[in-house]
Formats: C-alpha cells, sequence, structure tokens
C-alpha cells in the first residue's frame, strides 16, 4: 500500500445525482476512519459506511481516512466510486471488490434476436443506467469509449462492471463498449468475467483485431476455440479502411453476429459534412449491408444525431430499412418507438407475406413445383423474402407463432 498516498473518484456538486464523491487517504495504522455525508444519512448512513469497509474490504485496505459524499447513489455505484478511490490513492490491485451479483448472467441470447434499437448509456453515468429497461429498447450499450472523458476510463469500468452484476436492464440484451485496441483489452479483463450478451469493439479496421478480442474473451473465460461464443461480438466500422475491409470483419469468427457503422468517424475520416440525407455514406453503408448478408450476420446503421428532429429520425430510419439494415443505435429513449416503427413491417406488408408463403406451402402441401398467388407466378426468391418478413414480424410480437 501507498502510505500516504490520496485518490478520489465520483461526482461533486449541487446538480449531481445518484452519485457521489469519495476521497480515500492511506495511512500507516488507525484503521477505517470513514465520514459519511449524506441527505439521507439517518436511513441509509449505516448502509454507506457498510458498502464502503466492504469494498476496501475486499482490497486488502485496512487503514486508512475515507470522506463519503453521497447524492443519492445505489450500492453498486457506491462500491465502484470507493474502488476507484481506492486504487488510485494507491491501494494495491488484485483483490475483489466486486458486489455481490444480483441479476443473473446464465443466458446467452441469440445470434438472430433482434436488434431494431440500442441504446447508448455513457459508462460514467450511472444515473442514466439505472431505469433504462424500462424504455424497452431491444439492447442497452453500456460505453466505455466515446461518452467517457480520458481521465475517467478507469472508473468508469468499475461502474459498468458493477452494473452487469446488479443492474436489471429488463429484456434488453447488453451490451459494452470498449475502448479502441489497444486500451480495449485492459477493459476486457473487467468486464468479460460479467457475461455481457454482446461486446462493441470501435474504429475496427481488420480481422485480426476481431481475432485478437475474441481470443482473449475465450482465454479470460476458459472456453475453447470450437465451443459456442460465449460472448458475441459486433464490429464497428469508422474508417474509409474499415469499411473496405467490411467481410473479411465479419466473417472473422463465429462470435460475429453482427457489423455496424459509426458516421460521424466515418465522415471525418473522409473529411466530409454529415448530412441528414446521409448521400455521402451511402456507399459505406451499402457496402457493410451487402458484407454482413454475405457473412450471415446481422447489418446495424448507426446512430441519428438529432434528438429533436422525430420526422428526421424516421425518414432516416426508412431508408436504412429500406437498404437491408435490421435496425440503428439511439442516444435518447425518445427515439426508441419511433426506430421500432420504422424497422417495423407494415400491416400491408404482412397480409402480403402471409399471402405468399400460404401459397407457397399449399403448392408444397399439393406436390407442386410452381407457386401461383391469384393470377401471378412467384418466383422463389420473392417466397424466400416473404418468409423472412414473416419471420421477423413474429418475433417482433406482430403476428402470432404459428399454434399459439
Amino acid at each position: 500500500m501507498a502510505v500516504g498516498g490520496r485518490g478520489e473518484a465520483g461526482r461533486a456538486g449541487d446538480d449531481v445525482r445518484s452519485d457521489l464523491h469519495v476521497v480515500v487517504e492511506i495511512t500507516d495504522g488507525g484503521g477505517l476512519e470513514i465520514e459519511v455525508i449524506s441527505k439521507v444519512a439517518s436511513l441509509y448512513g449505516d448502509s454507506i459506511e457498510g458498502t464502503t469497509r466492504t469494498t476496501l474490504a475486499g482490497l486488502g485496505l485496512e487503514n486508512a481516512r475515507v470522506r463519503v459524499d453521497d447524492k443519492g447513489a445505489v450500492p453498486f455505484v457506491i462500491a465502484a466510486r470507493v474502488e476507484a478511490a481506492a486504487l488510485r490513492a494507491g491501494a494495491a490491485p488484485g483483490g475483489d471488490a466486486r458486489p455481490e451479483r444480483s441479476v443473473p448472467r446464465e443466458r446467452h441470447t441469440a445470434r438472430n434476436r433482434l436488434r431494431r434499437s440500442r441504446l447508448y448509456l455513457p459508462g460514467d453515468q450511472p444515473k442514466l443506467q439505472l431505469n433504462a429497461g424500462l424504455h424497452r429498447p431491444n439492447a442497452v450499450i453500456l460505453d466505455l469509449e466515446d461518452s467517457v472523458h480520458v481521465d475517467q476510463k478507469d472508473a468508469a469500468r468499475l461502474v459498468v462492471r458493477n452494473a452487469l452484476r446488479t443492474v436489471s436492464f429488463g429484456e434488453a440484451e447488453v451490451m459494452v463498449r470498449i475502448n479502441q485496441l489497444p486500451l480495449g483489452l485492459d477493459d476486457l479483463s473487467a468486464i468479460v468475467p460479467e457475461r455481457p450478451d454482446v461486446l462493441l469493439i470501435p474504429k475496427t479496421e481488420s480481422a485480426a483485431q476481431v481475432i485478437e478480442v475474441d481470443a482473449r474473451i475465450r482465454e479470460i473465460l476458459g472456453t475453447d476455440a470450437e465451443g459456442a461464443a460465449p460472448v458475441w461480438i459486433m464490429p464497428i466500422l469508422e474508417t474509409a479502411l474499415g469499411v473496405e475491409s467490411a467481410f473479411e470483419i465479419a466473417s472473422a469468427s463465429p462470435a460475429v453476429v453482427a457489423l455496424t457503422i459509426g458516421l460521424e468517424d466515418y465522415t471525418a475520416d473522409l473529411g466530409v459534412p454529415k448530412t441528414l440525407e446521409g448521400a455521402e455514406s451511402l456507399y459505406a453503408r451499402g457496402r457493410l449491408v451487402n458484407a454482413a448478408k454475405a457473412a450471415g450476420v446481422q447489418a446495424i446503421d448507426s446512430v441519428f444525431g438529432d434528438v429533436g428532429n422525430e420526422d428526421g429520425l424516421r425518414a432516416w430510419a426508412s431508408r436504412s430499412r429500406g437498404l437491408g439494415f435490421e435496425g440503428m443505435g439511439c442516444i435518447h429513449p425518445r427515439q426508441i418507438r419511433p426506430i421500432h416503427e420504422a424497422f417495423a413491417p407494415s400491416a400491408e406488408e404482412i397480409e402480403k407475406a402471409l399471402r405468399i408463403v400460404a401459397a407457397f406451402e399449399e403448392a408444397e402441401a399439393r406436390g407442386l413445383g410452381v407457386v401461383s398467388l391469384g393470377t401471378r407466378m412467384v418466383d422463389p426468391p420473392v417466397v424466400l423474402r416473404a418468409q423472412r418478413l414473416v419471420d421477423l414480424a413474429r418475433r417482433a410480437g406482430l403476428i402470432e407463432e404459428a399454434g399459439s
């Protein structure tokens, strides 16, 4: 231990909520002196102090002065901030200060599950994580990259790790966007043992990066390379080089379930402005969709940055679906419903597809090699497209499962 070392973590100020500020000073004796400042100290002061002591004990820190300025933080946040402050003060790494797990992570989401909406949640802002599942996105993304200041990467990693252990996101698939490699490899050691459903790799430019992340995941979990993927991977293409390598990236590992694109970085790499119409990124988005389909993975579009422009969002999402994308990112909960509606087949599309599928099944039952719908012959590609649309509608809950 670094006697005399001082570290702090968290947020302070009158406008802070669901967070806290912690100062840890390591001493050479005297045990733990813990001061708790909180408007709810009479109700939760003992609990805050207990979480602080448990966390420090997990780190093996026995002597320190600790000041906790609470702003309504829940236990997993308290534990993360105390741990970050203690490590910054010089506490020896390698202890286990994780809170007790309260949400199961044994599940493994299906590789072809619906991913229409993915709600980004800054990894260092726990207040946005607590109730994110109530908005019913198809997925949440706990972000360690662009939304986290470089000085807070270590602290955010602990918040996200603890959230994976203790926060229920409902039916949402749980994703984590790690940092750009090689820093992202440090994230894996903390995050992978908590079994997120999907890891997003930002600024992916080669298959080698995907292989490196997949190998590290399997090393951490002790999983055979031939076994089922323990954590899915979604590379993010954000540069011209990444786009040109799209198919190699998509097919680099069986763990890859989708490709997505980051248009802010991509257009910056091209040196052009990002527009509402998206003409400047049409080539990249089309190439990504084609590569994803060729590799048998999903194609997911970028976010729409103007939260207040719902008409623009709907228009973008409609064009996105028309290009072959199956979903897109969200930066605000209000974007979830318009995106779900835009990526859902219309009632007319569903009705037509059901008629085509019924005609195909009738032709098969009668041993006919030709499918007809009224006076029109239906080609096999049309049947396949109808079958896929019906499957999408069923998974989206727009029509009942057969036999239900």
